[in-house]
């Protein structure tokens, strides 16, 4: 079998991209060869992490009520609380489809606590509050695509 040579620089950038991004994990394959970089979780990190992980189910997603979800003009989108994806992926508005939502329009959340979750690359990221405040708007939708630098919702 051939010596394989390892492109540590390129690793490292990897790794940076997953503190960067609140990513967990990264895997790249290109031809026969295949990286995966994956950041070691705490007991704790784990716990809730596993905790935030949505359940899949045979049928669709729920839809979440359409009047907490709006479409995020750009006005909106360039207020200073808006929570905007560190990712691309899919958002999930709730812990599991039958859940109440993580956080609805009035709602006063603590810095730290769980907004949402993006799955990117079959790994759940919880999305948390950088900031203590009231959530006044919410633009994403249940189970939708998102992209990086997307408006999610805002906290005042």
């Amino acid at each position: 079998m051939p010596k394989v040579e390892i492109d540590t620089a390129y690793i490292e950038k990897l790794a940076e991209l997953l503190a960067r991004t609140g990513l967990t994990e990264i895997e790249i394959s290109q031809a026969d060869t295949r990286i995966r970089v994956a950041k070691q979780l705490s007991a704790v990190e784990h716990v809730h992490h596993a905790a935030s992980m949505p359940t899949p189910t045979a049928a669709a997603p729920a839809a979440m009520a359409p009047a907490a979800v709006e479409s995020a003009p750009a006005a909106d989108a360039a207020h200073p609380g808006t929570i905007t994806s560190p990712m691309v992926g899919t958002v999930y508005l709730a812990p599991e489809p039958s859940a109440p939502p993580f956080v609805k329009v009035g709602d006063m959340v603590k810095e730290g606590q769980t907004l949402l979750i993006i799955e990117a690359m079959k790994v759940m990221n919880a999305i948390r509050a950088p900031r203590a405040g009231r959530v006044s708007r919410i633009f994403a939708t249940n189970a939708a695509p998102v992209e990086y630098g997307e408006p999610l919702l805002i906290i005042e």
